[in-house]
Formats: C-alpha cells, sequence, structure tokens
C-alpha cells in the first residue's frame, strides 16, 4: 500500500492525499483548492498528481474550499466514483462550491479582461474557467452524505467512519479500515482539528488507534490565547474603533465557522447589554447561506449552545445586525463614514467583497481590521499580519493606516498542545505519522513537541508529489 501527498505538503491550503492499495485500488482524502498567490503553486489548481479517471473512492473531511474546492474539477475531469462525507458538509458543499466557481469565472473574466487591453507580444494565455457553475451542481450528484460514528462499508476491502473534528459544522476526521494481504490496516486522517471549549460546535473527539496517520499542523508550533479573555479583548477592540475612533472594524472572516462565531459572541454581548449601539453587517451572501444551514444541523451542536437556545431562539440574529446579499447595500458600506462592524469573507483577504473593503478603507487610521485567523503569507491578510506598511490592490498601492489587530484565538485550528492532546491515544499503535495541511517552521517544531510527548513512530514531514510505502 502506498501513500502519496497531492496537496496541502509544506502548505496550509489545496488538502489532497492519494493511498494505493497493491491491487491499485485508489483512495482520494480531499481535493482541495491551493489558495494564495505563491508563483511556484501557480499552476497547482490546473492539474493534478494523479489520474481523475483512475480513482475510485472520494472522502471528504469538510467543506472549506481548500479541502473540497477543486471537486468540481475533479469530476468534469473523469472522477465518476462517490464523494463520502458526513450530511452536514455535503449542506455546505452545496452552496460553497456553487460559490467557489462563481468565484473562478469572475477570476477568469478579470484576468482575460487585463490581458486583452495589453499588446500581443505581452499577453498572457488566456484563461479558462476551473470550472462553472454547472460543474459544481453536477458534482453534488455523486455526494453520499454519512451520521458520525458509524463505519460504513464502501466494498469487501474498504470501511470508513467519520468521527466530530471539531472545526466547522460537518468537519470530522476520516477513519479508514483496510482488508489487505490477510490483515487489517488502519488509516486516519485528521482533516482540520478544531480546538477545545470553542461555542457552538462539540469538542474534537480523538480518532480511533490506528496504524498510521495523517494529520493537520496548521499551529504546529503555536499556543492560542486562553479563551476567558477573549470577550474583554475583543470588546476593548470593538469599542475602542467604533466609540473613540468613529471608525469601522472591519473583521474578514471565512463564510463558514467563523462568522458565526462571531456573530454568536455579538448576539450574546447584545444580549447581555454589552453591545455598543452601532449597526452589524454580514456582507457575504454565502455567509447569509451558511448561517441558515446552521441550524438546519443541530446534531453539530454542544451542549453550551443547546442551553442558549432555551433563551434565544436565534443566537444568529438581533436587532442591530443585517444580513447582506445585495451588491449594490455592499458597496454602499464603503461610501458611508457611520461606525459600524463589517463581517465579510474571504478570512485571507484575497477574493470576495472583503477585498473592496480593505481596498476603500485601510488608508483610513479610525478604521480597524481584526484578522481572526490563519492567512497564508502571500495573501493580503498574511502580508497585513506580517506588519506590511503599503499594499498593492486592483493596481493602486495603498498604505496601511488603519490599525491592524490579530486575535488567533478565533481560530479554528487546535493549536500544539491541543493538536498533542488529540493525537494522544495514538502512541504505541501507529507506525507512521504524515506531517500535514502546515507550514515547514510549524511543522519541525511540532515533530520535535510530538517527540517530546512520547511518539515514538516515524513522524514524517512529505514534500509535495512525494511517495510512501506503508511499512
Amino acid at each position: 500500500m502506498k501513500i502519496k501527498f497531492c496537496g496541502a505538503a509544506r502548505q496550509v491550503t489545496g488538502s489532497s492525499h492519494l493511498i494505493t492499495l497493491d491491487d491499485g485500488y485508489k483512495i482520494l482524502l480531499d481535493c482541495g483548492l491551493y489558495q494564495g498567490s505563491n508563483q511556484a503553486m501557480e499552476d497547482f489548481n490546473n492539474s493534478f498528481y494523479y489520474d481523475p479517471k483512475e480513482i475510485d473512492l472520494l472522502l471528504l473531511s469538510h467543506a472549506h474550499i481548500d479541502h473540497a474546492g477543486r471537486l468540481p474539477k475533479l469530476t468534469k475531469d473523469g472522477y465518476t466514483g462517490p464523494i463520502y462525507c458526513t450530511h452536514a458538509t455535503r449542506s455546505l458543499c452545496a452552496i460553497m462550491l456553487l460559490d467557489s466557481a462563481k468565484i473562478q469565472v469572475r477570476d477568469a473574466e478579470y484576468f482575460n479582461k487585463k490581458q486583452l487591453k495589453k499588446k500581443k507580444s505581452k499577453r498572457k494565455p488566456l484563461r479558462e474557467a476551473l470550472y462553472k457553475s454547472e460543474d459544481a451542481a453536477s458534482c453534488m450528484e455523486q455526494f453520499i452524505s454519512c451520521g458520525y460514528e458509524r463505519w460504513t462499508k464502501i466494498n469487501d476491502k474498504v470501511e470508513v467512519m467519520f468521527r466530530d473534528a471539531g472545526h466547522i459544522l460537518g468537519s470530522a476526521s476520516v477513519n479508514i479500515r483496510i482488508k489487505e494481504g490477510g490483515e487489517i490496516k488502519r488509516i486516519s486522517f485528521t482533516g482540520d482539528v478544531g480546538r477545545p471549549g470553542r461555542p457552538i460546535l462539540r469538542d474534537p473527539i480523538p480518532m480511533p488507534e490506528a496504524d498510521y496517520v495523517i494529520t493537520e499542523s496548521t499551529y504546529g508550533n503555536k499556543l492560542h490565547s486562553a479563551l476567558p479573555g477573549e470577550k474583554d479583548k475583543f470588546l476593548e477592540i470593538l469599542k475602542k474603533t467604533v466609540l473613540d475612533k468613529k471608525g469601522k472594524l472591519i473583521i474578514p472572516a471565512f463564510s463558514v465557522g467563523r462568522t458565526q462565531e462571531i456573530i454568536y459572541l455579538l448576539d450574546q454581548m447584545y444580549n447581555d447589554g454589552l453591545l455598543p449601539k452601532t449597526p452589524v453587517y454580514v456582507d457575504s451572501p454565502l455567509a447569509v447561506n451558511a448561517t441558515q444551514i446552521f441550524g438546519t444541523h443541530p446534531e453539530c451542536y454542544d451542549n453550551a449552545l443547546n442551553e442558549y437556545l432555551l433563551i434565544d431562539d436565534d443566537p444568529f440574529g438581533f436587532n442591530s445586525l443585517t444580513y447582506i446579499r445585495d451588491v449594490a447595500l455592499s458597496k454602499s458600506l464603503n461610501n458611508s463614514n457611520e461606525p459600524s462592524i463589517i463581517i465579510s469573507s474571504s478570512g485571507m483577504m484575497n477574493a470576495g467583497r472583503v477585498k473592496h473593503h480593505l481596498f476603500n478603507n485601510i488608508d483610513h487610521e479610525k478604521n480597524t481590521f481584526l484578522i481572526v485567523g490563519y492567512c497564508a503569507p502571500d495573501t493580503p491578510g498574511g502580508m497585513l499580519r506580517n506588519g506590511i506598511e503599503s499594499i498593492k490592490l486592483f493596481g493602486e498601492r495603498k498604505f496601511v493606516k488603519a490599525e491592524v489587530q490579530i486575535m488567533d484565538s478565533f481560530s479554528g485550528h487546535a493549536d500544539k498542545n491541543e493538536l498533542i492532546e488529540f493525537l494522544g491515544n495514538q502512541k504505541g499503535t501507529v507506525k507512521q505519522t504524515f506531517l500535514v495541511h502546515g507550514e515547514i517552521d510549524r511543522q519541525e517544531p511540532f515533530k520535535h513537541h510530538m517527540k517530546e510527548a512520547g511518539h515514538e513512530e516515524s513522524i514524517i514531514i512529505p514534500d509535495l508529489g512525494q511517495s510512501f510505502e506503508l511499512i
């Protein structure tokens, strides 16, 4: 049996890992989109490290685009097999892949328009959209959803079980039992691991003991700030911006997970009388749709949210909150000088409406951009995290005069200690552990942390395209 790392190897996006059984049966774990502008990764989304027609089974950990975003291209290019995932992941993919298709078409049109304005000798080849809405819709026909904690028999050799990973709605570790060579081999893939004690979702549940583990390592050398001070710091930033500076607090947040968590926090602050009288806007059609889906999957809620529902039947809505779908209303926010809170996607500020809010507000001292999660270094969010003094947006150089605040405590990814705890039950049983979905400067320290914590197995940091025989 072999495993090949076809994405998110020494990178944090583009998750995709291929398992090939001795008889040639091929299982693909995730098929994510690379998000960023690294020149070396420019062609990643357009090609695969495998032939889609040869894949027999796709197992999807969760709906985030860096894990699911190339599924429509995979099926468009010839994959005809099933896509197994949890019920909530299927619901989210139905809207997220359509949204991604619109972005692919829009980005291709924008690129081609720029090229056609250039002289022929200086033009780059025109681009086709990675996939279109009809490809995303067609892809959904191949989805098969399963409940948590149920072993599902795929065929005589393969069984899969999804276990709650606590990262976003429907997220799961993917646990596989494979009959090969007269024995059962156990492979577990963490997907993205959430954080214990976070609101809305249940805590991540450790995977069953496995022979081989593929684990994310996004925050492999980081510790998040403790939860108790989170609300106080958030409220301090909020008041300073909208009350003292009379500015806009702009929060770039992924439409699924982070946005709902922030709204839930604001809802609690509203009910407790702590939220200043200021308008709050969720400026993302996808976030609006995703929030509605959250309401249809109570099987993912933690006990605290279930109890909160007894006093507030709408944890994602309050009087000063407005959900925005309309483009004209979104544009009007950029021309408004009214102090406000704007939550908009994407979280890395590399696409979507938040990029326009960044363009129109980054050069005003009264405004604050609050970054609440990981941003790839080469995205606008990553550049702001690293203290860049100016940034080029839509062909124009903008000086960073707005305040930039970072709150990684909102992260949906486990930190190094939480990951160590999550993997603790694997000690003594696992033969090989592969670190993926992380930058190398975080993976190397995490490998060291694992060894210090008593992991004696072979710990490998694969490179993109690298294959390994499972010993």
